[in-house]
Parts: C-alpha cells; structure tokens; sequence
C-alpha cells in the first residue's frame, strides 16, 4: 500500500449502493484458536486476511498446527492439542491484541516455554490483568513489565477459580475461556466489578459451543466446564460489524443510502448496535435477513453510554462534527488501552480539525464549529484512519469554515496503510465511489 499523506475529498450527491464489508477479525481469530484446539480437521470460510489474523495464523503455526489454504477465503486447519509444541524463538504478534491475549491462555497448554514479543506499540499495551489470572490458577508466566513480551511455561492448566477485572479489557476473559474448557477440571472465573464490551465474551461463549464446549454465565462469572477435546467443524466468519460501522456511518452523516450484505440483526457481534445509535442521531436503518441498509438524514448530536460498542467510538466522534448540537460519548475507559489511547488520540485530532471538545477520564464531548483543513495523525492505529475518511467524504461546504478558501478545503490521512490491521481493502472500497479514484 502507497504511503500517505492520502487526500480523502468529499463525495457530492447521494449515493444509493452497496458496500460488502470483510469478515470479522475477532470472530475469525476465535475461529482459528478453537479449530486449532479442536480434534481433526476444521473448515474456516471467509477468513479475513489482514496483519492481525495473519498474526495469528503464523503464530499457531509455529506452535505446531498445520493450516493451509483452500478456496479464496478458505483456511482448513488440522488441530489438535496433542499437535501443540513449544517453538525455541519467540513468536512475534506485531500489535494484534487478540493474539497476544489469546496465545498467552493457550500457551498454558504447550508443554514447554513459550515466549510472545510484538512491536514497539505492543511493548505498552498492558497484560498484567491476564496474568494476575492465569497465576491463580498455578500458570508460571513472566512478564517483567506488565506489557509483552510474556513468557509461559506450560503444558498443564490446572481446573480452579480465578478472578479479574472487569473493566479492563473483555479479551483477558475470552482468552481464558477458549482455553479453560481442556484444563485438568472445570474453571471458575470471577468477574471483579463490570465486565467492559461483554458482548464479545458472550459471542466467545457461542463460539466455544459451536466447537463442543460448554461455558456457564451467572452474575458474578463463568464457569467454564472441562471437556475432553473441542471438535473439529466447518465454521463461516461473519462479515466484521466493526469495520461495517464504517460505510453504516458513511451512509448516515453523507446522506447516502447503504446496504452491507450478510450483517443481519443475527449478529454474533455486539459492535452491530452500533446501527441503533445511528438510528438515534436520526438515520433510518432497515434490518434484513440477508443485509442491513442505513439512509443518512439529517443528524442531531446525542448522549449515548458506549461502553458495550467502544470500537465504534472513534467513528461516532469521527462524524459529530457534521451532526447538529453536541455529542457526548460516555464510559469509554477501556479505549485507553487499545492500539493506542484513543480517547486522547481522538481528542486531539477532532480539534486538528477545529472541534470543540472536552474530555475526562471515560468521557468526550464535542461540539461541532467549523471545520478547518488538516491532515489527521493516525498513532499505527487502523480505526483512526478509518474513522476520519469518513468525516473527511461526508464533510460539505456547510461544514467548512468558510475563511477557507475552498481549493483548501481538504483532510488527508497520515498513514492510510495502517488499516492493514483490520481491513486492507478499505481504501479500494471507498475508492470504487470516486469516479476518479482516490489520489495517493
């Protein structure tokens, strides 16, 4: 992918299409990780290809699980825990959290040391509430500073209870509950205080079972119930509703009408309400059994709590500034711990753009003045790049300070190839509704 800086101009006119939307990073890494774990051989259909899973693959590899290609968008894995062997080098995750946190509980299951470093971006992002579990239940781990790189010495995963908390990050607990179904007795895990984005661990539960595994939740946890082996199945990914709430805000600030085939209200992903906040900012929204299709309108800023949908935080910011009246996100702590800390990222780059916004510790708000040309720093983070193309399409000369003379009226995208992460093609997507292209 070219370097950037990449011109995003706006789009006039409404555009009434369709944009299909890859599939799902995190419900094709759970994929992976419990095809991998499974007894036999596992057909995964329209796996996502991007840095993250890619990560993922090459590590479960290394570990001694054999995948290769089948049809586009096909993986067939042979898995198996008797297939697991520790790998003398360290793996390398680049900055993909779901791998890290997910090979860090599967590892307790590789006889053996197993080391796990990624990039310098990785090197900050903490891990220490995974540790503090798995050390619970008998793990022996390093992790000197809190943040990768993690080493853990396993081969064993002792049955107990352990308990974290809740507010930190979601994939601490899904990571252990893949991997507790074959320890040596059934695991109790405690949730202290509110699980943060539980609707990833309640798809992470589905999943489990859809592989032949058994997760009970009550109100202060799970317990996840041993099982001999998981079992090998054909498995079709979703398309990402993270990555859908792209086009769904590009149709809803850009007044254009939006179908995203294949994302139903059947979603196993809870980033798809996502739609409903849409729908309360005033866009229409039209649930299929085979697509959902948003119309823009007029936007008014709302208060909505995000605490559930908080990938989807920088693409609300992201178009508060085109709605009418204040927006206000709250409950979004968690956000400081991702790639980066994208509270502060999207404080920052809002007001680059000439937004009034105010901020705490989980909160933002911005309220929209004119908007002034700038190029949007990205921090190596996927969602920033993503979210501020869609402001910068749907940004119309109503929105522009008008001392701006109108040749000026630009936003441009720092990194654009960072959304490799998550989704490579973003670029060729939105580029298709330029009749020109988009100019690199």
């Amino acid at each position: 992918m070219p370097a950037g800086p990449l011109t995003i101009p706006a789009l006039s006119g409404p555009l009434d299409t369709t944009w299909r939307v890859p599939g799902s990073k995190s419900i094709t890494n759970r994929a992976l990780v419990l095809a991998a774990l499974a007894d036999g051989t596992s057909v995964i259909e329209n796996v996502l290809a991007s840095d993250d899973t890619r990560h993922m693959r090459q590590c479960l590899e290394r570990l001694g699980i054999v995948m290769r290609d089948g049809a586009p968008g096909q993986v067939i894995v042979d898995g198996g825990r008797g297939r697991l062997r520790a790998n003398a080098d360290a793996l390398f995750v680049g900055n993909s959290g779901t791998t890290v946190r997910f090979l860090t509980a599967l590892a307790t299951l590789v006889p053996g040391s197993t080391t796990l470093a990624g990039d310098q971006h990785m090197a900050k992002r903490p891990i220490a509430d995974l540790v503090s579990g798995l050390v619970q239940l008998g793990v022996e781990l390093d992790c000197p500073t809190g943040c990768p790189p993690i080493t853990v010495r396993g081969g064993k995963l002792a049955g107990g209870t352990l308990r974290m908390r809740g507010d930190r990050s979601s994939q601490y607990f899904s990571a252990v509950l893949m991997a507790a179904g074959l320890a040596e007795s059934d695991v109790r895990v405690l949730i202290d205080g509110e699980l943060v984005s539980r609707p990833y661990v309640d798809m992470t539960r589905r999943m489990v079972a859809d592989f032949g595994g058994r997760i009970d939740a009550d109100d202060a946890g799970f317990t996840v119930r041993r099982v001999p082996s998981y079992r090998a199945r054909s498995y079709v990914v979703e398309p990402d509703a993270s990555s859908a709430s792209y086009p769904f805000a590009f149709a809803a600030a850009g007044g254009h009408r939006i179908s995203v085939p294949a994302m139903s209200a059947a979603s196993l992903q809870g980033d798809y309400d996502f739609v409903k906040v849409l729908e309360l900012a005033g866009a229409t929204v039209e649930r299929r059994p085979d697509a959902t299709v948003v119309r823009g309108g007029t936007l008014h800023g709302l208060d909505v709590d995000m605490h559930h949908i908080s990938d989807t935080v920088m693409t609300l910011a992201a178009i508060a500034p085109l709605m009418i009246g204040p927006t206000t996100i709250r409950n979004v702590a968690n956000i400081r711990i991702k790639e980066t800390d994208r509270l502060s990222a999207t404080v920052n780059e809002l007001r680059r753009v000439g937004q009034q916004v105010d901020h705490g510790d989980d909160w933002l708000k911005i309220t929209p003045r004119p908007l002034k040309p700038a190029t949007i720093e990205c921090y190596s983070d996927h969602r920033m790049a993503m979210s501020f193309a869609v402001l910068a399409a749907c940004a119309r000369d109503q929105h522009w300070d008008a001392s701006v003379p109108v040749t000026e009226r630009q936003i441009r995208i720092a990194d654009p190839a960072c959304t490799a992460k998550t989704y490579p093609g973003f670029w060729d997507d939105l580029a298709v509704f330029y009749p020109g292209g988009l100019s690199w």
